[in-house]
């Protein structure tokens, strides 16, 4: 398989290839393997995320700010 990338890519990719060590097709390889492990993952959070409101189960926006205070410590 084949795909054009635009000369800025093509030698950004060159680039970290030559960095790593790595082949150009294994960077690319790399890179979407992956964007589809993120892209399988994000959609089941989604759907976790759907059921949940769909049983009744959320969360306030003030809720929401509160948790993220406590994680992030501020």
């Amino acid at each position: 398989m084949e795909i054009p990338l635009a000369p800025e890519l093509e030698a950004k990719l060159n680039q970290i290839a030559s960095q790593t060590g790595k082949g150009a097709g294994q960077i690319v390889e790399e890179l979407v393997s992956n964007y589809f492990d993120h892209d399988q993952w994000f959609r089941h959070e989604v759907e976790k995320g759907l059921l949940s409101l769909n049983q009744g189960e959320s969360v306030t926006h003030e809720e929401v700010r509160l948790r993220m205070k406590r994680t992030l410590g501020a």
